[in-house]
């Protein structure tokens, strides 16, 4: 069995396996521009991150119903289990489907239907985080806030995604601040490719608890003695890094000069059907690549569950931090 983890940069969406994508296109009369699950999988090869967004959105128009965004799910929790997973926080975004005619509700429920029954099914707890479209107005996440209100109460917070550059954080300052006053929990991708900068601002703009990403930060040593001072967490996600040109292979990530400079790092599978391997994957992954000790290991998958938005009344931090504390790395 894999270490227990949590997983706290997952894009629902970005768990579409070309043979569920076939399975709804034909529910739903939708036709897909591949002749086979094959000829869609070599389509999985990008040259940054907006040729991966492209087809990220294009597939998503096979997703329409309540019964399939609940399958989505599911099919990520199954395979999330097996992979370790004890806690999860889900990233959805849903003016990708509002903009296709599917309401943020039929979203949520969907979703949540899967969710719920997450804890007896998987034994993975779960929380949800409506992410804006970064590329998108920041009347359109305003807007998006408001209709997500009926659903706060299956939310826990708000994030930031899609295309970076171009996109800093303070354009959403208003968006954040209401999502505040709300009591939502707040993340941002940042610095993933754009610059420390975006990183800064996020912090300081956004009042952001977690940094989605964060790669660029070894660029500024201000910036890393601040991260590391305030214990800011890094949800990182080496495989999406190498696959969208963000770092040229695994054994060139700076994971390991993160971990040594002292950032809280944790590790994440981002869009894991796209990128080549789920959670435990990444783990292996960089543990072969990047020569990462067993003492290295548990501190992720132990900054996995301090990062989380796990709140104390039923004392799940505690208990998979002693799982994680118990985990003999030669049963693996």
């Amino acid at each position: 069995m894999p270490i227990p983890k949590a997983e706290l940069h997952l894009h629902i969406e970005g768990t579409l396996e070309p043979e569920l994508a076939f399975e709804l296109a034909a529910r739903n009369g939708v036709r897909l521009p591949y002749a086979d699950t094959e000829e869609l999988r070599k389509a999985y090869l990008f040259d940054d991150l907006q040729s991966f967004l492209d087809l990220y959105y294009s597939l998503m128009a096979v997703l329409r119903t309540e019964d399939d965004f609940e399958a989505l799910a599911e099919a990520y929790l199954a395979r999330a289990a097996a992979q370790g997973v004890r806690h999860a926080e889900i990233f959805f975004d849903p003016q990708a489907h509002t903009a296709r005619g599917v309401s943020i509700g039929t979203v949520v429920e969907g979703l949540g239907r899967a969710l719920d029954r997450s804890r007896e099914r998987h034994g993975i707890s779960t929380r949800l985080i409506l992410c804006f479209l970064r590329d998108q107005s920041a009347e359109s996440a305003l807007a998006t806030l408001d209709a997500a209100r009926p659903y706060l109460h299956r939310i826990v917070g708000i994030g930031l995604d899609s295309a970076e550059v171009g996109h800093p954080p303070a354009k959403f300052r208003e968006v954040y601040a209401v999502a505040s006053a709300l009591g939502l929990r707040k993340v941002a991708h940042a610095g993933e490719e754009g610059p420390p900068s975006y990183i800064t601002e996020a912090l300081d703009v956004l009042g952001v608890e977690r940094i989605d990403h964060g790669l660029r930060a070894l660029e500024d040593p201000e910036l890393v003695a601040r991260l590391v001072r305030d214990r800011v967490p890094l949800t990182l996600c080496p495989l999406s890094n190498v696959r969208l040109r963000a770092v040229d292979v695994l054994e060139a990530h700076p994971l390991g000069r993160m971990m040594d400079a002292g950032l809280m790092c944790t590790v994440n599978s981002d869009d894991p059907a796209y990128f080549g391997g789920y959670v435990d994957d990444t783990f292996l992954a960089v543990r072969a690549a990047l020569g990462l000790s067993e003492s290295r290991l548990r501190e992720l998958a132990r900054n996995s569950f301090l990062a989380a938005f796990l709140d104390d009344e039923e004392g799940l931090r505690e208990r998979y931090l002693a799982e994680v504390e118990a985990y003999e790395f030669g049963t693996g």
